[in-house]
């Protein structure tokens, strides 16, 4: 069965929360203001869409589509981003707060963080090369045989990753913040 498609929409101050929402498919669509808080977007397919200023707080995303999609000042926590679809698994955030999501193992080349707050995010096994974070919080993160190969950590903060457990080859970090690659020894740098 094919799913409904939506396709050059805006959707403006919608409450979807709590809600078990059917498989549609959605295709340069803008969502404003909207609240997803807890609803289920299983199966769904959003494509070259933008979500701006909406709550998607620990929305359920099982096989969910997310190709080519941004999220602008949005709140994210409890997200399984590592239960989307692989398919073309593309996003970017911009002042969004990602605290207590998960990537575990979803493939990120270039991916763009930009001042976002990822606190306890999830990045075990997680394709980052290239990715850019961009003044964002990394408290208590978790980089865990992770590819961070030429990833820019220069203006993040509050990271703390074993360059024995990941690849980190040409990845950029700037002083103080680079103390984080060295936590595990419990040494005290002046």
């Amino acid at each position: 069965m094919d799913k409904p498609i939506h396709e050059d929409k805006t959707f403006d101050k919608i409450d979807y929360s709590d809600q078990l929402l059917s498989p549609v498919e959605y295709t340069n669509c803008i969502f404003s203001n909207c609240n997803f808080t807890g609803s289920n977007v299983s199966e769904s397919d959003f494509i070259d869409c933008t979500f701006h200023g909406c709550n998607f707080s620990v929305v359920k995303v099982k096989n969910t589509g997310i190709k080519n999609v941004k999220f602008v000042d949005c709140k994210l926590t409890g997200i399984q981003f590592s239960e989307c679809s692989n398919f073309l698994f593309e996003a970017s955030f911009e002042n969004c707060r990602l605290d207590f999501s998960s990537f575990y193992q979803k493939k990120m080349k270039k991916a763009n963080f930009n001042n976002c707050s990822m606190k306890q995010v999830d990045f075990s096994e997680t394709d980052l090369a290239m990715a850019i974070f961009k003044n964002c919080d990394l408290a208590d993160a978790v980089f865990e045989r992770s590819i961070l190969e030429k990833a820019d950590f220069r203006t993040a903060f509050n990271y703390q990753l074993d360059p024995e457990l990941n690849k980190i080859k040409k990845a950029k970090f700037s002083f103080p913040q680079v103390a984080g690659l060295l936590g595990k020894y419990q040494i005290e740098i002046d």
